[in-house]
């Protein structure tokens, strides 16, 4: 069978031949042709095949850094102290080096994911779960090397933070499913959390977690059997495409409806004036007020918030006071706008 060279092939011949190394022609395009052949090959494991694309553990990861941020701020909220949260790997492997990679005793938190088949297991370092349930308890979190398994209080109260974590999980995979993660049971030794049979291949986000000074793993393990209904859906395109349909007609009537209900003072504003606090003190019913530099025909100054935005003039409509806006003054920015909706929020 003829032999095709490829060009760098062709160029690596030519230079050989000009530096005049000795040897026959037939020796020299030998050589380019037997390293074609002994190129190194890449072994495959069919008792461990690659079951996850790098686009697919891509998706995980991005899926899993917006659970890491939403898992930073409650943690944070409920613990009163500040907590990072952030993706430092996603990997494939068998379930049995799983287990084998995590400490024993550790906690498990067995995890139904419905509508999606199966469980899948998160595990806390024990060094981040002895610093929550401290923190919970009125301590202050600081690192003890403690080596045992979870008493049932404790176990109890691991379990709200894992179902407030389950809830951070949900909104991360809204835009590849509604997720129903619901909490199973809690074990603490990973021979008894057998989800999967040991050569079951399984994708593996671990998370770099630091509660103050405290520093630990958190690891969220799924089957390739749980996550395979779904598994078209981990791509880029679809994952863009995904948050792209979140802005549909629906959800803009929605928000106008939700926008439409919030109070917002405005008000008129006829003039100003500088007085001290004894004149103040000293007002009664009938006393006037002079105005300096403003005119009964000048325009009143319309307020929203603190901020002067329009020009307008008084008047009345039916029996009620009222006024007409006359003049634009300046845009409200979409910064100023939140600042309002915030400030109503915190009155409410």
């Amino acid at each position: 069978m003829t032999e095709v060279l490829s060009q760098d092939e062709i160029d690596q011949l030519l230079t050989t031949i000009s530096q005049g190394s000795g040897s026959s022609t037939e020796d020299i395009m030998r050589t380019p042709i037997e390293a074609k052949r002994n190129r190194s090959i890449k072994i495959y494991d069919f008792k461990r095949p690659d079951k996850f694309s790098k686009e697919q553990i891509r998706t995980v990861s991005i899926m899993h850094e917006t659970f890491s941020r939403l898992a930073s701020t409650s943690l944070s909220a409920q613990l009163r102290a500040l907590v990072s949260v952030h993706v430092a790997s996603v990997d494939q492997l068998t379930y049995e080096e799983f287990l084998r990679s995590i400490p024993n005793p550790t906690a498990l938190s067995v995890i139904n994911m419905d509508p999606l088949k199966g469980s899948a297991i998160l595990e806390i370092d024990p060094s981040i779960t002895f610093s929550i349930i401290d923190r919970l308890f009125g301590g202050t979190g600081e690192s003890s090397k403690i080596n045992r398994e979870l008493t049932e209080i404790e176990v109890a109260v691991l379990g709200g933070i894992v179902v407030r974590l389950l809830s951070n999980m949900k909104e991360a995979w809204s835009q590849v499913i509604e997720l129903r993660a619901r909490l199973g049971q809690i074990e603490t030794n990973p021979q008894f959390a057998q989800i999967v049979p040991p050569s079951e291949m399984v994708i593996l986000v671990t998370m770099e977690t630091k509660i103050e000074e405290i520093e630990g793993m958190m690891n969220f393990c799924i089957p390739y059997l749980t996550i395979e209904p779904i598994i078209s859906k981990l791509s880029a395109q679809y994952w863009y495409a995904s948050v792209r349909r979140g802005f549909t007609t629906e959800n803009l009537t929605t928000l106008k409806e939700k926008l439409s209900r919030i109070h917002v003072d405005i008000v008129a504003e006829v003039g100003r004036i500088d007085v001290s606090m004894r004149d103040i003190m000293a007002l009664k019913v009938g006393d006037l007020l002079r105005l300096p530099n403003t005119k009964a025909s000048d325009s009143l100054i319309l307020k929203i918030g603190d901020r002067s935005k329009f020009e307008c003039r008084p008047g009345v409509v039916g029996k009620r006071v009222s006024v007409q806006i006359t003049h634009k003054l300046e845009e409200i920015h979409s910064e100023e706008f939140n600042e309002l909706i915030a400030s109503d929020r915190e009155d409410d």
